[in-house]
């Protein structure tokens, strides 16, 4: 009987996918003041695009992940790939007096990017065995951490070159291409033995609604006042609303979010200290751009230059924690990749250091987070791939890019929060809001060092 085996075509496929998200969607985070300037719309409904897409992705990955186990997985990446280029479209084509369409177009990105990082894991997971699967989740983790990487110079050069528009065209003619490789793959799915897929619509909306009063929470606290009725609320709700999600999720006999995964520690531990590292590292280049461009007078493509080095080591250190994960298991690199992140993040903290020192510290400083990211990368989404039943390889998946997006999207927001409240009082004290904005994030770096000491084995079993 024919077995299909994964070839580097569909790797190649996978991987573009992959980018028309971390890329090019992830590029709009540089741009927005060149936007601005073009289309004149205030910078709080700019600062809601920028986010809207990372926050859709997250509160929708779980569930798309779960339905890719029902109705294919190749047939979901495909469906993604289609709204990314709707999507990309969308933003393009905003003018002035058609700011909604860019909000529709970040919502259709964020929800690509919802169908094709689980299916486009769990089709890795299917059709690649041992080296070679763990060579293609390298490739896989060079296109989401790569593209992240590069996303900040590709994002202001294509701005100033061309304009920001053209972002969003570049990515058509890739996503065009990543569905003609896909093309002729079979389809991988699992047969439902308990009748129809059910969205547990439920729990969707008490996520949503949850997360969605913990952003503002965060992002509005300062502004509000953190003793505000309106605040504590936000605060309040979030907490009600997490504990009734808890039970709903206890009831239902197909949930949102399937909690016995977590009761596999290597996969908590993989889960949790990539929602940490996304936090810390989205977060620190988010705080330390501002802080350039508003106390330095550096460009938004120079504030991208500094992160080059980020890029440059990831991408050279994620075939070599391939490496220590084949010969030392996944805790060794994952424990050094998190050590390392800690330090690259305290660099660019020495906000009071004088400006050419404080630069190249800075450029080396995001290198050295990158040797951190790129040495975890392929060692942490290996372990939390390996240790799930086959069944259920789509939904720890989502789990497991949720994680990411969510990750990616409260690092900004609590390390914007925290960076913004220190200059509401006082406008001119941008040394002070650059260190605890950037400190924040080397603490979370750190804590997640300690959850990967923690909750990872030496070696983890693949489950059956």
């Amino acid at each position: 009987m024919y077995t299909y085996k994964g070839d580097n075509r569909l790797i190649l496929g996978i991987c573009l996918a992959v980018s028309t998200f971390w890329l090019f969607t992830m590029s709009m985070m540089v741009v927005t003041p060149v936007m601005n300037q073009t289309l004149a719309l205030p910078m709080a409904t700019l600062n809601m695009a920028v986010s809207m897409a990372a926050l859709i992705a997250g509160v929708s990955i779980v569930v798309a992940g779960g339905i890719a186990d029902k109705i294919g997985r190749v047939k979901m990446t495909k469906i993604g790939i289609i709204l990314s280029i709707v999507g990309c479209v969308c933003c393009a084509l905003t003018t002035t007096d058609t700011s909604s369409l860019l909000m529709f177009g970040r919502v259709l990105q964020g929800l690509s990017a919802a169908f094709i990082m689980p299916s486009s894991l769990a089709l890795i997971n299917e059709y690649y065995e041992g080296a070679e699967r763990q060579r293609a989740l390298s490739f896989w983790s060079i296109s989401s951490w790569g593209g992240g990487g590069i996303a900040s110079f590709f994002g202001g050069a294509v701005a100033s070159l061309l304009g920001w528009q053209w972002i969003f065209w570049l990515s058509i003619p890739v996503a065009i291409a990543a569905i003609f490789l896909i093309q002729g793959t079979p389809e991988s799915k699992v047969a439902v033995s308990n009748g129809k897929q059910r969205v547990d619509y439920v729990g969707l909306v008490i996520f949503i609604a949850g997360l969605l009063m913990l952003n503002l929470f965060i992002t509005r606290g300062a502004e509000w006042g953190w003793t505000s009725l309106l605040t504590l609320g936000m605060a309040a709700g979030f907490v009600i609303l997490f504990i009734l999600f808890l039970l709903v999720e206890k009831r239902v006999s197909q949930p949102l979010i399937d909690l016995s995964l977590f009761k596999n520690s290597a996969y908590n531990g993989a889960a949790i200290s990539n929602f940490m590292l996304n936090f810390c590292a989205v977060g620190a280049i988010f705080v330390m751009s501002s802080f350039v461009q508003e106390s330095k007078g550096i460009s938004s493509f120079h504030a991208g230059l500094l992160t080059m080095g980020y890029l440059v080591t990831t991408l050279i250190m994620i075939r070599v924690g391939e490496l220590i994960l084949k010969k030392k298991g996944p805790r060794p690199p994952m424990a050094l990749g998190c050590f390392l992140t800690t330090i690259g993040i305290a660099l660019p903290m020495l906000t009071f250091l004088p400006d050419v020192l404080y630069l190249v510290l800075t450029v080396v400083g995001f290198a050295i987070m990158g040797l951190g990211l790129g040495v975890s990368a392929t060692p942490s989404t290996d372990t939390a791939v390996s240790g799930a039943p086959k069944d259920k390889v789509g939904v720890a998946s989502g789990l497991y890019k949720m994680a990411s997006s969510l990750g990616g999207s409260f690092g900004t927001a609590v390390s914007g929060a925290i960076y913004s409240a220190i200059l509401l009082a006082d406008p001119s004290a941008y040394t002070q809001a650059g260190f605890w904005g950037i400190f924040a994030n080397v603490l979370i770096a750190f804590l997640a060092l300690i959850i990967v000491l923690i909750c990872v084995p030496q070696q983890v079993a693949r489950a059956s």
